[in-house]
């Protein structure tokens, strides 16, 4: 329950974080939006709470599974609420142009574009748990947001507040998913962190 309620307020970080994003890619200043939902990963790092993305890099972790469910709850949390607010409709327009983009893709690319998120994630967590180090955040973070890598939990916002959750979002999702742990188990073994 513990790693349940950790990942929950991580996923409601990422969710805030998501807001801020769409709010600022509203009014054609994206990078101040993917500068400022760094501050999700951010929270979550300094408060100690359990992001799929910032975990997996670490497998195996027999509490992953939860972490990716209490994520989803966070963030689907986040989207709904925001869809009853004076910005619900504004801000599910404009999550439903992204989410339409992912899912027109092809599963090749969204795999491939989630592993580079997946090694960023990594790069970012591990910076700051081995040395402390907060900057790798704001730098990996609005660089894989600017990039289009694809990142799982976030994407669960994108789909929540889009009205897009189908078959189709759900496999992307778990390609989404499976690409991004690719990517950060991948670079942690060749870095040769693996805690």
């Amino acid at each position: 329950m513990e790693t349940l309620r950790k990942s929950y307020l991580a996923g409601i970080c990422i969710g805030m974080g998501g807001v801020i994003y769409l709010m600022c890619d509203m009014k054609n200043i994206a990078f101040i939006g993917a500068l400022l939902f760094a501050t999700g990963l951010f929270t979550i790092l300094n408060f100690g709470f359990k992001l799929f993305t910032g975990a997996v890099g670490y497998f195996p972790d027999k509490t992953l599974p939860a972490i990716w469910l209490g994520n989803l709850l966070g963030t689907a949390t986040v989207g709904i609420m925001m869809l009853f607010s004076r910005y619900g409709e504004t801000l599910s327009e404009r999550a439903g142009e992204i989410v339409n983009a992912k899912l027109a893709d092809t599963p090749l690319s969204i795999f491939i574009l989630s592993i580079f998120c997946g090694i960023l994630m990594f790069i970012a967590v591990d910076s700051f748990k081995t040395k402390g180090n907060i900057i790798a955040t704001f730098l990996c973070v609005p660089m894989f947001i600017l990039c289009g890598f694809e990142h799982c939990i976030a994407n669960m916002f994108y789909f929540t507040i889009a009205k897009a959750w189908s078959i189709r979002a759900v496999i992307y999702l778990l390609i989404m998913t499976l690409g991004n742990a690719f990517g950060a188990i991948l670079f942690c073994r060749l870095s040769k962190r693996n805690k």
